[in-house]
């Protein structure tokens, strides 16, 4: 079997180009997820060997055709699974024509960066957040792609045609986590804001009557059990944020994916409440003007200003 490097470039650019979309998704989160898979007959008829760290070597008997999206995990991991379509993953693809049984597309390049959510795969492989549901990090899955399970234009740029299956091998390399799921933590300290969390996460602040506090506060919600933010590498994040005496959120990640950020990127008081804390951690900071943007008017945010900030961590990006 064969890898055609400019399908290569076609389907990771199939991909990227539909980065800074979010679009709505069908998972539903859930702490106990269970992952169940259809009757997996016709995945019997491939066999996928090789290294998770490389290509696999598929092999299909041909002519191949299913008339369904069909799956199976030929190894499953033991990392984060996969429970919302709007989580951040990065994902291996390699694409076989059922016709020929060769390669037609590969992902494998070692890019440590192409991190998506899952809705934006589902624009080039429409039925993926079915076969995904709660796939774990870790794992390889196979998926037999049925006619039209590949977008069109995906399709007729690798030689499927119209009336072609094909085989995805998906290697899920890493699952960032959708929100915050440590355990929750008492804080004392009166005359600060609290926090609400919708079901999915989203966090809602409520700043008290009075004085903001002159000094940096830093509070853990919620307590990760993952790796701990040293500013090595970035973190991916959740947050909002508002003024204290204006009270209105003047930026969010909510409404769109969450952000990417090292330390020396955000205001010093932002910084002091990410170092040290783990994945999986919701933290609330509030900053007073000296770190923050201190005398100077900020966008939205007026000169003077303290901050509140809730912020979900959700995992560690690789080294840039």
């Amino acid at each position: 079997m064969r890898k055609i490097p400019a399908a290569l470039a076609v389907l990771t650019l199939a991909t990227v180009g539909l980065a800074g979309c979010s679009l709505p998704g069908s998972l539903t989160g859930s702490s106990d997820c269970t992952r169940t898979a259809p009757d997996a007959t016709t995945v019997d008829l491939v066999t996928v060997d090789g290294s998770f760290d490389g290509v696999p070597d598929v092999e299909v008997y041909t002519p191949f055709h299913t008339d369904e999206t069909v799956f199976a995990d030929a190894q499953t991991g033991e990392g984060t699974p996969i429970t919302t379509a709007q989580q951040l993953v990065m994902i291996d693809v390699t694409l076989v024509s059922g016709t020929t049984g060769d390669v037609v597309a590969a992902t494998y390049d070692g890019e440590q960066t192409r991190v998506f959510p899952l809705t934006q795969w589902e624009q080039t492989f429409p039925t993926i957040e079915e076969a995904l549901h709660c796939a774990t990090e870790g794992s390889r899955v196979v998926i037999a792609l049925a006619p039209g399970d590949v977008e069109a234009e995906t399709a007729a740029s690798v030689g499927l045609a119209e009336d072609d299956s094909s085989i995805a091998v998906i290697d899920v390399r890493k699952v960032y986590l959708s929100q915050a799921n440590g355990r929750n933590q008492f804080n004392s300290g009166h005359g600060l804001p609290t926090v609400v969390r919708a079901p999915d996460g989203r966090p809602g602040i409520i700043v008290p009557e009075g004085a903001a506090p002159s000094d940096l506060v830093v509070q853990t919600i919620k307590k990760g059990d993952g790796p701990v933010v040293t500013g090595e590498v970035p973190a991916r994040v959740h947050y909002t944020g508002l003024t204290w005496a204006e009270r209105e959120v003047f930026d969010t990640t909510w409404d769109s994916q969450p952000a990417s950020m090292t330390l020396d990127a955000v205001v010093p008081g932002f910084a002091a409440a990410l170092e040290g804390q783990t994945v999986g951690s919701q933290v609330m900071v509030v900053i007073p003007p000296d770190q923050g943007y201190g005398d100077v008017d900020q966008g939205a945010i007026p000169a003077g200003s303290t901050l509140v900030f809730v912020i979900d961590i959700l995992g560690l990006d690789a080294a840039p």
